[in-house]
């Protein structure tokens, strides 16, 4: 199972560095990765994805705590959140594709960055699933580079968790027009 794990740590040299070495020696990949300053000077937030199972994330949080500069460490991924990602994109835009490709960014939201003849540079914001989805459709054309950001995550102070929302308005809707 995918987790997201949410890491405060002081802002000094290496602490990044000892966190990946801490996962390497464990036998974990980080899927995603995302590192930034919060609202208190001298403080980073480190957001992952890794896969495995509950008890072994637990002992990699118990791990995490006994590093160097670990401040709080959470494992998110059962808790009702706001998750976002950032993805650049650049796609072969000839005139025969270009107008289908932005209105394919007009229905995600996305921005044009930049455009040349031959080429669009998209921007999307959004949960990790709008990401995937806006890349599968492009996908059918030539692109050419993509660049994107790791899952970043704050918890929901509401506790209301969207996705569960989202599913049961879906269920509703489905029984509805049965």
């Amino acid at each position: 199972m995918k987790h997201t794990i949410s890491v405060l740590v002081e802002d000094e040299s290496g602490v990044l560095s000892r966190i990946s070495g801490l996962f390497a020696r464990r036998g974990f990949n980080i899927i995603s990765l995302a590192v930034g300053s919060t609202e208190k000077i001298g403080i980073s937030r480190i957001t992952m994805s890794v896969i495995g199972d509950n008890r072994t994330i637990e002992q990699l949080i118990k791990q995490l705590y006994k590093l160097v500069n670990i401040l709080k460490v959470q494992n998110i991924t059962n808790i009702p959140c706001v998750e976002r990602e950032l993805m650049l994109i650049k796609i072969n835009a000839t005139k025969f594709n270009r107008s289908y490709i932005l209105e394919v960014a007009n229905i995600f939201r996305a921005k044009v960055v930049d455009i040349s003849h031959n080429y669009l540079i998209l921007e999307v914001t959004g949960d990790p699933g709008k990401i995937v989805a806006i890349e599968n459709l492009l996908s059918q054309y030539d692109i050419i580079e993509i660049a994107r950001t790791g899952k970043i995550a704050l918890i929901r102070e509401s506790n209301i968790n969207t996705e569960l929302l989202r599913t049961q308005l879906n269920n509703k809707k489905k029984y509805v027009y049965s």
